[in-house]
Formats: structure tokens, sequence, C-alpha cells
């Protein structure tokens, strides 16, 4: 839901690129399949629709089904499993780009700030030195759901940041974001619906560095 700009921009709940020949190639890796309310294979299955719809091959999609890395409020992942998991993923697909939550989590919600503590702590603590983490930046309230009027804000945010370091990426094509949640039937209630339709995330990405 958060990441559905960025993988529109580049088209190829943590998004993985690679590079490999001067070509991007998009390694979605999920933590978890959502199994807060027992639906977890029905998600699963409708994450490999959605990405579809993003031009991602169902084979560069992966989701790990880790009984400590279960959906919930009050479920604490494990930041040195975290780092572990993707630092295998990483070598194993010579991944040397990696995009996560920040240390909000977009919503607030604790697995999404897991998993930021978990990338951090790959970077601080391994020997990696030619891996790179970019951080999706939450926004406050108000600029969460005023929809494409963020554009600007986003662009004025990213230009108050030291060169090189946060990058605004604009989406061209929301009705494919749009499309692409649409996929996950179990969970497109109202609700959802509308926060795709009116969230700044489905227009702008601003991602910083985490160093």
């Amino acid at each position: 839901m958060y990441y559905a700009c960025q993988l529109v921009i580049l088209h190829s709940f943590v998004m993985i690129i690679s590079q490999t020949n001067d070509m991007f190639r998009t390694q979605n890796l999920l933590k978890s399949r959502c199994n807060a309310d027992g639906m977890g294979n029905i998600r699963k299955e409708e994450l490999y629709l959605a990405s579809a719809v993003l031009k991602i091959p169902t084979k560069q999609v992966k989701v790990l089904d880790h009984p400590d890395f279960q959906d919930g409020f009050g479920k604490v992942w494990d930041s040195n499993l975290l780092a572990s998991i993707i630092d295998k993923e990483t070598r194993l697909h010579s991944i040397d780009l990696v995009i996560t939550f920040d240390d909000y989590g977009i919503s607030g919600h604790c697995n999404h700030r897991d998993v930021h503590r978990g990338v951090r702590k790959l970077l601080h603590d391994s020997s990696r030195k030619h891996l790179e983490a970019w951080e999706l930046v939450s926004t406050n309230i108000v600029r969460k759901y005023i929809g494409p009027v963020d554009i600007w804000l986003s662009i004025l945010f990213s230009r108050h940041q030291k060169s090189g370091e946060s990058h605004c990426l604009l989406n061209l094509d929301p009705r494919k974001s749009y499309s692409a949640m649409a996929q996950h039937s179990s969970q497109w209630v109202w609700y959802r619906k509308l926060f795709v339709a009116f969230s700044s995330c489905s227009y702008v990405n601003t991602l910083k560095k985490i160093e």
C-alpha cells in the first residue's frame, strides 16, 4: 500500500532493489504474509496478483512465513533476526540498495518500525560497505491525506536536505497503484479505498538515505 508509488515508478511491507549491468531489478521481500486474521494464504496470493499488475515477476516476490514475524500490534519483531535475514537475501540476490520504512513507519505500526530497526542494525553491524538503505519518509496527519497536493510540499522538503541524501519520487500513473491495491480483495474495504485515493503516498514518495 505504501510502496506502490515507488513500484510504479521503478517498474521493475520492505522493497529491495538490485542493480546489475546498469539495469534495475526489483526484488520484493515481504517480511510477513499478514496472517493476523488467519488469512495468510489468501493474502499471499493477493500479493502475487498485485505484483503482476505492477509488472513484477512472481519469482521476484518472496513472502517470508516466519513464526517470529507474525503480523499484529504488540508482536515485536527481533531486529537481530531481521538483520540476519535481510543480509542473507541481499547477498543471495546481489542486492546493493534497500528501501524500507523510517523509524515511524508511516502509520506508526510497530512491525513497520521493527523492519526499519532491522535494516539499520544491518547497516551498522555488518561489513556491507557497498549496501545502501533508504527510508520512506513519514509525514504529519495533514500532509498524509491531502493527496497530490503534497507533491509540492515533498519537493520543498527534498530541496532542504543535503544533496544526494533525499529523493522525491512522483507517481505519474496513480491509477495503477489503485488497481494493484484492488487485487488485495480480502482487505479492499471502504476505508482502504479512501486511503489509496487520498493518501499522499499514492502520488509522491520521499526517500531519505539512512546513514
